[in-house]
């Protein structure tokens, strides 16, 4: 089938690699980033179909432009890949307003506009058509929500409300026949620099393009059955990320044996020297 994908932030690093992949595999891309880029012209010259459509993923606007695009120049939606972000990183007790409500704006915000406004077209074609319909969202999440990166509260915060946004979309779309899951990609990027540093001589485990086939088969009509996992995925590798279960209960009157239960268990906080 000709399957037509979006993909936000695909000016560069995951999101291009993710474009590009998408496109080999035969699907026209709506691209998007906040400037101009030329994967554009990358993709149409290794003979695909694509289109820019720049702007900010936390505007409304922006989003209905996205799935304008996608509808109205190659008349269809069939794939959303969800990437782009920022950073603003600060320990929490230095994080200002707007550091916090920036990086949850673009990541938070600029996923639910971009999937609200796709699952609601897929569930109007739904209902029209009688039948399920092709539908993927792929949404990027990180390990920093599993790990709770110290400097790093508005990003973690971010990337753990995609976590269940993605799991409550597939929940909620499923009839529809939406497939939404996320990956957590340890990928170098420019704005993962400061955290991987510079990518060594020779093969890179942390290459984007370890990381984006997998995110092309997730798009793919194979992935059909896989619904509101996360993943986590770098160096050729793919780990399915166990949901949160319960560990244990206590009675009430039992209280003063739950810190027993921590002690020595895990001291990397209280084992940090205060500055």
């Amino acid at each position: 089938m000709n399957r037509v994908a979006i993909v936000t932030g695909a000016g560069a690093g995951l999101g291009r690699a993710e474009a590009l992949a998408l496109a080999r595999d035969g699907a026209a891309v709506v691209v998007n980033d906040v400037a101009d880029t030329d994967v554009v012209d990358e993709i149409e010259a290794a003979g695909g179909k694509a289109l820019l459509v720049k702007g900010d993923v936390g505007e409304r606007e922006t989003a209905d432009a996205l799935v304008a695009a996608a509808l109205e120049h190659f008349g269809g939606l069939h794939v959303v890949v969800n990437n782009a972000g920022v950073l603003r990183d600060r320990m929490i007790f230095s994080m200002s307003d707007e550091e916090w409500d920036t990086v949850l704006r673009v990541h938070l915000r600029g996923h639910f506009l971009l999937s609200r406004n796709a699952t609601a077209h897929w569930r109007q074609q739904s209902k029209v058509e009688g039948r399920q319909v092709y539908a993927r969202i792929v949404n990027t999440a990180s390990e920093a929500f599993l790990f709770g990166s110290a400097g790093q509260p508005n990003y973690a915060a971010a990337k753990a409300g995609i976590a269940a946004l993605t799991v409550a979309t597939a929940r909620g779309c499923a009839r529809y026949g939406v497939r939404a899951n996320a990956i957590c990609p340890r990928a170098r990027t420019a704005m993962t620099a400061g955290t991987f540093g510079d990518a060594p001589e020779g093969p890179d485990p942390l290459s984007v393009d370890h990381v984006a086939p997998f995110v092309a088969h997730l798009a793919s009509p194979e992935a059909e059955p896989v619904n509101g996992q996360v993943f986590v995925v770098h160096g050729g590798k793919v780990a399915l990320v166990r949901p949160p279960s319960l560990e244990r209960t206590w009675d009430l009157a039992d209280l003063p044996e739950l810190p027993g239960w921590f002690a020595g268990r895990d001291r990397m906080f209280a084992s940090q020297e205060l500055l």
